[in-house]
């Protein structure tokens, strides 16, 4: 959603490096150019007037024009500032230490995501060691409430067996009753939408508040319609006393302005963000790591949290021993794919790593497509256990049993063993280099797979 921003910001960046010293008029030019990718990235016109005079009064100040690196520091103030305009020091998480059960209310216009929200954010709140309850209380989408039903199956999370017809708010007080009766410490509640805003959806949603008491209300917001999303929170939060925003489909190709303008517009913080269809794909959403993936600089702290959600310690370390003990094979390989696999798409991963996504665009771009990923998987898994640890194995007839029993070419396979015997020398530099060896690579581009 961000990378035409993204590339903006980097090319005004690049100018502003390029001069040794920065005068103020520099800094004004730069800061017409970051004005206009804003504008063009759909944020709110006030929300730009404001953040360019603010990064302005500390752009022109003695400290940094005085500066050995005055280009540098005028990056870190628009990093900061970026981040402060999406909700930085603020504490954006789930209210959830109240008595059980604790209510859950989202709410938001049709087509926004809600239903499935409600499923992602069940299993995230189960994976924190929490037992939901999933209750459907749209009874006007002839599909809303089997939707629901069908995710909790999926995930094998209980849903509350809503009667076909009942009023919502009635609703609300059997799913309390029946939660407090049965254990369950989280009620997460699915409620009606409306195509736009109307008296009869506010004064339901109203009623529902009163009788429910919830720990937090939050709005479900489209992040592909942009300023029309930061329209309507507005609009609800007129109404109801909403805590917080989840947007969704941030994974979109939208240009973002939603994200960037909501919480200075509406003044709520955004908590959770959807990014992507898995049912796994939300998270919190923290501001200073947003910013920083918007200016080019990764996000190393996510992607730690991503690799120790999806990788088995255990099987992590008895894999560093084999490492250690036979080298690096293809077995090895194999097995390191499926964890990362995990953790989501490749593109979104290198994305995180600082530098790198820009590495890889400059040597030719991202070229790591999931099928791609999942055809060098069927050619090892085509292999035998002892081809697998040892490569030199791998004659013209054996290259050509793979290729059929994998559905490719031989070319394919010759590849891949090319690629792999590129990685395995790259691993023993690395080993050589020690921390910095990863770095040097990154920064030139150099992936074999």
């Amino acid at each position: 959603m961000f990378d035409n921003l993204s590339e903006k910001f980097d090319a005004v960046f690049r100018k502003l490096r390029g001069h040794g010293r920065l005068s103020e008029e520099n800094i004004q030019e730069a800061l017409r150019e970051v004005r206009l990718a804003l504008l063009e990235a759909d944020v709110n016109f006030r929300v730009v007037k404001d953040f360019i005079a603010a990064v302005r009064e500390r752009s022109v100040g003695q400290e940094v024009l005085a500066s050995l690196t005055p280009a540098q520091q005028v990056v870190k103030i628009v990093r900061d500032e970026l981040a402060a305009l999406m909700g930085a020091g603020h504490d954006n998480a789930l209210a959830l230490h109240a008595k059980p059960p604790v209510s859950i209310m989202l709410c938001g216009l049709q087509g926004a995501g809600k239903t499935t929200t409600c499923g992602k954010l069940a299993l995230r709140l189960r994976r924190e060691k929490r037992s939901p309850l999933l209750v459907p209380a749209d009874i006007y989408r002839p599909a809303a409430i089997e939707q629901l039903k069908t995710l909790g199956r999926q995930l094998e999370i209980p849903v509350f067996d809503t009667p076909a017809g009942l009023d919502p708010v009635v609703i609300c007080k059997q799913a309390l009753r029946y939660a407090e009766l049965n254990g369950y410490d989280t009620l997460i509640l699915d409620t009606a939408g409306r195509l736009h805003i109307d008296d009869a959806l506010m004064q339901e949603l109203q009623r529902m508040v009163e009788v429910l008491v919830p720990q937090e209300i939050l709005f479900v917001a489209d992040a592909m319609t942009g300023q029309d999303a930061v329209t309507v929170v507005t609009g609800f939060a007129e109404k109801l006393p909403l805590t917080g925003v989840i947007l969704t489909k941030l994974d979109g190709d939208a240009r973002g302005g939603a994200a960037l303008s909501i919480r200075a517009v509406t003044g709520l913080p955004i908590k959770l963000v959807g990014l992507g269809e898995k049912l796994d794909a939300l998270e919190p959403f923290y501001p200073e790591r947003m910013a920083q993936r918007i200016l080019g600089m990764g996000d190393v702290l996510s992607l730690i949290e991503k690799a120790e959600a999806a990788i088995d310690h255990d099987s992590a370390a008895a894999m560093a021993e084999t490492l250690r003990r036979d080298g690096f094979t293809l077995e090895q390989f194999r097995d390191q794919l499926k964890m990362i696999k995990k953790m989501g798409s490749m593109e979104s991963l290198v994305a995180m790593i600082p530098g790198a996504g820009k590495a890889l665009k400059k040597s030719g771009g991202m070229q790591v497509p999931e099928k791609e990923l999942k055809r060098v998987e069927a050619i090892i898994n085509s292999m035998t256990a002892q081809e697998r640890r040892d490569h030199r194995l791998l004659n013209g007839s054996r290259r050509l049993r793979i290729a059929h029993g994998s559905g490719t070419s031989v070319q394919d396979v010759n590849q891949l063993v090319k690629r792999f015997m590129e990685a395995q020398k790259m691993m023993k530099t690395m080993q050589k280099l020690g921390p910095k060896g990863l770095k040097g690579l990154m920064g030139s581009g150099r992936l074999p797979f």
